[in-house]
C-alpha cells in the first residue's frame, strides 16, 4: 500500500493512505494489522482523512516495511480483525449527536416561527404520550415530570423553552445509550470464545485439532470443565452443563443424547460427545450482548438506589409546584420547581458512571460482568487467593520425576501427560510440556478417561486401571499401595514440591514433582491489598501443609488453609458472610468454582479453567497480581464519584429552585443550567477513574 508520511517524531508516525476511500472495515483491518506488529504500541485509524498514527518500539524501518505490505484484500490481514469492533458504534452515535445538535440550532436560526412552533407540538408527542402511559399505569415516573414541564412550557406558549427542555432530554437519551452499549460491548467481546483447539472424535481415536478445521458434522468430545465451543447436538455421554451466559439460569443443565448444547456453556461435570451444528459458532456474540442487556447483573446497589430515588422525588417535585403556585399565585415561580428536578441528573449519571468504570477496567485487562461486582469490591474486607495458578504462576514447571518399581521416567511421563491434556490446568500443562520438551509423543492409548474435581483422573491402559491425582485420591480414596522395599524412597520426596501420584493396578508408579514458584508480585500486591483497607487475606490450597506454610510466610497472608477440598473453600466464605465480612474469592481452576459463585465477588484468572471464568463475576489477565489491587482503586474510585454525584445534584439543583421560586432567575434560565449541570455531570462520569499514577505498582 503506498503511503504518505505527513509527520513523525521519535517512536511516532503519522501516515496518510494513498486510496481512493476508507470503509470503516478498511480502517479496522489497517489498525489490527498494525496492532499485530511486533513493537507497535498503539494505532489509530482515522477513514473520514484515511491518516494512520501509529506509536511504536521497534526499528523505524519495520514500520515502513509493514505498511509496505499492508493489502485491505489480504486475508491475514483480515483474519485479524474480531468478529465485532467498536467502531461502528462510535460512529452512529457521533452522527446521532452531530445531527441532533446542529439541527437544533439550524431549527432556531433559520426557521421561521410558525414552523418552529409546529416542529416543537409535533416533537411534545413522544413526551407527553409516555407521561399519560404512566399515569394510566398509576406510576408517578421521572416521564411524567418531563411530560409535565413540556406541556406546560406549552401551554404557556413558550414554545422556545419546550424546545430547550426536549433538546437536552434527547441529548441525554443519546449519551446513555451510547455509553451503555459501548460498555456493553466491551464486556462482549471480552466474554467471547477463546478456544484455539478441539478434540476431535474418529473412528479409531481422538485427535487434537484448531478448532478452524472442524466442519458441520463432525463430532468433538467435551469433558468436565471444558468450554463447549461450537453449538451442536450430543451423541453420546451425560454432561451437565452451566449455560447461565446463555440463558441466565443459575443451576447446571443436565444434557443427554438428542440435547441440544451452545457455545460458550461449560461442562461442569461429566463428559460427551457433541455432533457439530454450526461450525463457526455464528450467534455466540449477539447472545452475550442479549443476555448482559437483560441482566439484572448490570445493576449496581447505587443505580438501584438512584433510579428508586429519582421516582420516589416524582410527587414531591409536583407536589412543590402546585403549593408554589398557590402560595404566590405566580406562575413563573411555579415553573421554577417543575423545570428544574433531581430525578433527570439522577437516572442519568449514575447508570453512566458504573458503565464507564467497566468499560475503564477493560483497558486494564479486567472484565467486569456487572456493576455490582465493583461495588462489591470497594466494600471488600476480606480477600481469599487460592495458591496454585494464582499466587503462583499459571505455568508451573516439572522438577522431577521419581519413579518405582521397575518403571522408567520418560514412559510414565508418556502416560501422565496422555491422561493430564485431556483436562487443562496449571499442573497438567506442566505435565503435557515435559513431555513435548522430552520429544515424547503420546498417542491416544487409553479407554475413557474420568476426572474427579479436585482429585484427580481415572483411565485404563492395557486392560490396567491407570490413576492419576493427589495424595488423598489415591491412596485414601483409591487404597493404592506403595511397592515393597521403595517406602524410604517415597519418604524422601522433597516437600517444597507439589506432587502428583501415578498409579498403574493400584501400584504406585511415579511421583510426578512440581516446582510452582511464586509470582514476583505476589509479596507487593498483598501489601498494597492491605493499604487498600483489605484487613484480612488468606490463601487456601489442597497442597500439603508444609508447602502451604512457607508460601503463607513469603507473600504475607493473614492466614492459610492447607489440603482442603472445594467445599472447604465454599464453606470458610459463608462462614465469613456469616460475620457480616465482605468477601473476594480468586482462583483459576474446576475446583475454585463453588467458592468463586459463593463470595461477593468472584474473580477469575484468564489463563485459568473455563468453568472458573464462565462463574466468576470478575476476569483479570494472569500477568500480573497488581490488577486486583487496580480493581480495588478503581471501585472505590467509582463508589467516591458516584457519592459526589449524589451531594452535587442535590445541592445544585435545590440551589436552581429556591433562586427560581425567589425570582431570581427565569425558569427558562432554570431549566438552561439544569440541562447543563445534567449533561456536565453525566459527561464528567465518563472519564476515566484512574490517572497513570493511580494504578502503578507501589
Amino acid at each position: 500500500m503506498k503511503c504518505k508520511i505527513l509527520h513523525e517524531s521519535r517512536g511516532r508516525i503519522r501516515v496518510h493512505l494513498m486510496c481512493n476511500h476508507m470503509t470503516l472495515h478498511d480502517a479496522d483491518i489497517l489498525e489490527y494489522y498494525m496492532r499485530n506488529i511486533d513493537g507497535v504500541t498503539s494505532v489509530k485509524v482515522y477513514d473520514r482523512t484515511q491518516d494512520a498514527i501509529i506509536i511504536y518500539k521497534t526499528e523505524r524501518k519495520n514500520i515502513i516495511r509493514a505498511l509496505a505490505k499492508f493489502s485491505f484484500k489480504a486475508k491475514e490481514a483480515i483474519e485479524l480483525v474480531p468478529e465485532h469492533t467498536s467502531r461502528q458504534l462510535h460512529r452512529d452515535f457521533e452522527d446521532r449527536l452531530i445531527f441532533t445538535t446542529v439541527s437544533h440550532i439550524a431549527t432556531k436560526l433559520f426557521l421561521p416561527v410558525p414552523i418552529r412552533t409546529a416542529l416543537t407540538l409535533f416533537r411534545s408527542i413522544k413526551y407527553i404520550r409516555k407521561g399519560l402511559k404512566a399515569l394510566l399505569s398509576r406510576k408517578l415516573s421521572v416521564s411524567v415530570l418531563d411530560a409535565t414541564a413540556v406541556s406546560v412550557s406549552i401551554i404557556r406558549g413558550d414554545f422556545s423553552t419546550a424546545s430547550s427542555v426536549m433538546f437536552m432530554l434527547n441529548l441525554g437519551e443519546i449519551l446513555e445509550d451510547w455509553t451503555h452499549k459501548k460498555s456493553v460491548a466491551d464486556l462482549a467481546s471480552t466474554m467471547s470464545l477463546n478456544v484455539d483447539k478441539v478434540w476431535l472424535k474418529t473412528d479409531t481415536c481422538e485427535v487434537l485439532v484448531p478448532i478452524g478445521d472442524i466442519q458441520a458434522g463432525d463430532k468433538i468430545v467435551v469433558r468436565t470443565g471444558n468450554m463447549i465451543p461450537l453449538d451442536g447436538k450430543v451423541v453420546s455421554g451425560e454432561t451437565t452443563v452451566n449455560q447461565s451466559s446463555m440463558t441466565g439460569e443459575s443451576l447446571p443443565v443436565v444434557k443427554t443424547v438428542g440435547s441440544y448444547v451452545y457455545a460458550g456453556t461449560v461442562a461442569e461435570e461429566g463428559e460427551c460427545v457433541i455432533c457439530v451444528d454450526k461450525a463457526s459458532g455464528s450467534g455466540k456474540y449477539d447472545r452475550i450482548v442479549r443476555m448482559i442487556e437483560e441482566s439484572e447483573k448490570l445493576k449496581s446497589v447505587a443505580e438501584d438506589k438512584a433510579s428508586s430515588l429519582a421516582d420516589k422525588l416524582v410527587p414531591y417535585m409536583l407536589g412543590g409546584t402546585i403549593l408554589t403556585y398557590l402560595l404566590t399565585r405566580n406562575v413563573t415561580k411555579a415553573m421554577a420547581v417543575l423545570m428544574v428536578d433531581f430525578s433527570c441528573a439522577l437516572k442519568l449519571a449514575m447508570p453512566i458512571a458504573v458503565l464507564s468504570a467497566m468499560r475503564e477496567s477493560n483497558d486494564y485487562n479486567i472484565s467486569v460482568k456487572g456493576g455490582r461486582f465493583l461495588e462489591a469490591v470497594a466494600n471488600a474486607n476480606t480477600v481469599v487467593f487460592d495458591k496454585t495458578g494464582t499466587l503462583t504462576y499459571a505455568t508451573p514447571k516439572v522438577a522431577e520425576i521419581v519413579t518405582f518399581g521397575n518403571h522408567t521416567e520418560n514412559e510414565m511421563l508418556r502416560l501422565a501427560a496422555c491422561l493430564e491434556e485431556h483436562y487443562p490446568h496449571s499442573m497438567a500443562n506442566a505435565v503435557v510440556d515435559e513431555a513435548k520438551k522430552r520429544g515424547l509423543s503420546h498417542e491416544e492409548y487409553h479407554s475413557e478417561v474420568k476426572y474427579v474435581v479436585a482429585h484427580g483422573i481415572s483411565s485404563a491402559v492395557n486392560n490396567k486401571k491407570v490413576i492419576i491425582g493427589s495424595y488423598h485420591f489415591v491412596f485414601e480414596d483409591e487404597g493404592c499401595s506403595i511397592p515393597e522395599g521403595d517406602e524410604e524412597k517415597f519418604h524422601s520426596l522433597s516437600p517444597e514440591y507439589s506432587h502428583l501420584y501415578l498409579c498403574i493396578s493400584g501400584e504406585l508408579a511415579a511421583v510426578i514433582c512440581i516446582y510452582d514458584p511464586l509470582r514476583s508480585e505476589a509479596k507487593d500486591a498483598i501489601a498494597a491489598l492491605h493499604k487498600c483497607g483489605i484487613s484480612k487475606v488468606v490463601m487456601m490450597t489442597g497442597d500439603n501443609k508444609k508447602t502451604a506454610k512457607a508460601v503463607a510466610k513469603i507473600v504475607g497472608v493473614d492466614e492459610y488453609y492447607a489440603e482442603v477440598l472445594p467445599e472447604d473453600k465454599a464453606d470458610f466464605i459463608r462462614s465469613e458472610k456469616a460475620k457480616g465480612r465482605k468477601v473476594i474469592m480468586i482462583g483459576d481452576g474446576v475446583n475454585d468454582s463453588p467458592a468463586l459463585s459463593e463470595a461477593d465477588a468472584g474473580i477469575a484468572i484468564n489463563t485459568g479453567a473455563a468453568i472458573a471464568k464462565e462463574i466468576a463475576d470478575i476476569t483479570i489477565a494472569s500477568e500480573n497480581l497488581f490488577e486486583i489491587v487496580t480493581l480495588r482503586k478503581l471501585s472505590e474510585a467509582l463508589m467516591a464519584r458516584i457519592h459526589r454525584n449524589y451531594r452535587f445534584i442535590v445541592s445544585f439543583n435545590l440551589m436552581l429552585i429556591i433562586l427560581g421560586v425567589s425570582g431570581v432567575i427565569l425558569p427558562t434560565t432554570s431549566a438552561l443550567f439544569h440541562n447543563m449541570s445534567t449533561l456536565g455531570i453525566s459527561l464528567k462520569s465518563m472519564t476515566n477513574l484512574l490517572e497513570e499514577k493511580d494504578f502503578e505498582e507501589e
